[in-house]
């Protein structure tokens, strides 16, 4: 016995296939907006106007960042132009994944006489360093800073 294709089954798997579309693309978006760490400034119009004197003043400073984590270890070094080790105040420190706000850590730097450190116990993969620094003359430095933790 053969069964016909009619309109009713056609209709049905239309439906069906567009159903599972529109329940993926609406759980994706759910994902999405739920996951999103937020916004980085309230006004970027705002913020553009004091961006290239903050930037010049900033790079007058003459500071070489590098930073590294290893063995669960955060390790800021920053030298000045001369290349003698800067202790700046730190105003704030976020460690997190560029993608969601889960693993977000605040580091609790000390200074080890040549750099800032902290306990940084990450998981492998990409990480970013969001920095508010402070000179000692009271010029703000500001950094986002990319870091790769490889795994053991």
């Amino acid at each position: 016995m053969q069964k016909t294709l009619t309109g009713w089954h056609v209709f049905g798997i239309f439906a069906g296939c567009f159903g599972v579309i529109i329940t993926v693309n609406l759980t994706l978006a759910y994902q999405a907006l739920n996951t999103f760490p937020g916004l980085v400034t309230k006004n970027s119009y705002i913020a553009s106007q004091s961006f290239d004197a903050d930037r010049i003043s900033q790079d007058g400073l003459g500071w070489d960042v590098a930073t590294d984590i290893t063995n669960g270890t955060l390790t800021l070094a920053i030298k000045d132009a001369t290349g003698l080790a800067v202790q700046p105040t730190v105003i704030k420190a976020t460690l997190g994944r560029a993608t969601h706000v889960a693993d977000d850590m605040t580091p609790d730097f000390i200074w080890n006489g040549t750099a800032l450190i902290a306990d940084a116990p990450v998981q492998a993969g990409y990480w970013t360093l969001w920095l508010e620094l402070e000179a000692k003359d009271g010029t703000p430095f500001r950094r986002r800073i990319p870091l790769t933790v490889k795994g053991t």
